[in-house]
């Protein structure tokens, strides 16, 4: 490992049952004079974490049903998820909660959901105990742990984990990143914002992007950015310490948002509608082994109309809310692999554990039975203004920054595949 191959015995032999470490104390006889021939201090040593200590990098992907990317037998094309698996070890158990803040507050804490008061979505926080998502302050967040152990941390992407009446620019910040032991930030505070226009943080500060979408701006490229100049600066200054990444995009949750040449690449391929990409994605997660050979597909809720009930004039909208979900996942996996790139160009990427979780829960059956052109009005209680025919004037504006799309139930179904569906939010 050479971020820490040169640990010596001032770094192997601290105490860190108490964090901060205690200040070790100088003993021995104290001179007042420089050239006083036993004036012998010992030198100023930098803490480090225990030596063979890794990198840890965890991306997360948002609202990733199991059977959604091609890594776990999907449709959606996730080339950096493959080679890691590739490579690695592929993992078909995780213990989500099926909402964003308590998988990810536990994620982030090692504990029970509950025990850090995250029992649902900030959004919904009471003062009741485990529901008020305020995090004890007996219980740190592994980040402030490896800080405190000697490591550089950085979080980028999405950060749900804040109550919400402190996700204002005047804080407080102590649940905020910058405030739950990552020592840089650059994203955004809540449960989704809009991919192409964010509501942007860097560290506590409110700030606007560099450009807009005509220009070529889009959220998950400039995280990356972000992402790629730090762990280049990080390896830079101090290649000696290990960091701590938490790579968080906003994809896949809505709104669906990413340039059409990468909704055009699957233009066609969901044409048969959910039932049958269910038993395509089926077959082929056995074909991988990601699924037992005896296993038996779940029955569709009758709460999910079949594709063949669908109304015909609604299909043509239907397919392309899924290609263009396709083409949010490939986007978003494509720069997570240029952020794997990055570690593999500095030379670092052997001596980093990476986390590559799809995703925090399963898909999101938030976009109604039709799916959605704006997901705030159904949210709302008004998706029955958007009928089939409005939905069909805005079909060559699904995923751009005109539109708040989300897909039909039966798409989240489908990318849920095997499992069964559960109604589930954030």
């Amino acid at each position: 490992m050479n971020s820490t191959k040169d640990a010596g015995p001032e770094t192997t032999n601290i105490s860190r049952d108490i964090l901060p470490i205690p200040d070790r104390g100088y003993v021995g006889l104290t001179t007042y004079d420089a050239k006083d021939p036993d004036t012998k201090y010992p030198p100023i040593r930098p803490l480090r974490p225990p030596k063979g200590a890794p990198n840890v990098l965890i991306i997360l992907i948002d609202d990733a049903g199991f059977g959604s990317s091609s890594a776990f037998g999907g449709p959606c094309h996730a080339p950096t998820a493959e080679r890691l698996a590739a490579k690695g070890l592929k993992y078909n158990r995780f213990h989500s909660t099926a909402l964003c803040s308590p998988t990810r507050q536990a994620l982030l804490t090692g504990r029970n959901h509950h025990s850090v008061n995250m029992a649902s979505v900030c959004e919904l926080a009471t003062s009741a105990p485990g529901y008020n998502s305020m995090r004890p302050k007996d219980k740190a967040p592994i980040a402030e742990i490896l800080k405190l152990n000697g490591y550089s941390t950085a979080a980028f992407g999405k950060c749900h984990e804040v109550p919400v009446w402190e996700t204002s620019p005047m804080g407080p910040f102590d649940h905020w990143p910058t405030g739950s032991g990552f020592e840089y930030f650059y994203g955004f505070v809540g449960g989704e914002t809009n991919q192409w226009y964010p509501a942007l943080y860097e560290g506590t500060t409110a700030i606007e992007p560099d450009k807009t979408p005509e220009e070529g701006y889009h959220f998950t490229d400039d995280m990356t950015n972000k992402a790629i100049k730090w762990v280049r600066q990080q390896k830079a200054l101090m290649p000696d310490k290990p960091f701590f990444m938490y790579f968080a995009p906003g994809g896949t949750h809505a709104p669906h948002h990413v340039p059409k040449q990468w909704i055009e690449k699957y233009k066609g391929k969901f044409d048969d509608g959910w039932d049958k990409q269910r038993e395509r994605t089926f077959a082929r997660q056995k074909e991988l082994g990601v699924i037992p050979p005896d296993a038996q597909l779940t029955k569709r809720p009758d709460e999910i109309p079949a594709w063949d009930d669908m109304p015909e004039e609604l299909k043509p909208i239907l397919r392309r809310e899924m290609e263009v979900y396709a083409g949010f996942l490939e986007h978003t996996d494509y720069h997570a692999g240029r952020l794997i790139d990055t570690l593999t160009d500095l030379g670092v990427v052997d001596d980093t554990l990476v986390y590559y979780i799809i995703g925090d829960n399963g898909a999101s059956g938030e976009g109604t039975l039709n799916g959605c052109y704006n997901e705030i009005a159904v949210l709302n209680g008004m998706g029955g203004i958007e009928t089939p025919e409005f939905l069909m004037s805005k079909i060559d504006a699904f995923g751009g920054p005109e539109a708040y799309n989300h897909y039909s139930v039966g798409w989240a179904h489908a990318m849920d595949t095997p499992y069964q569906w559960t109604k589930q939010i954030a």
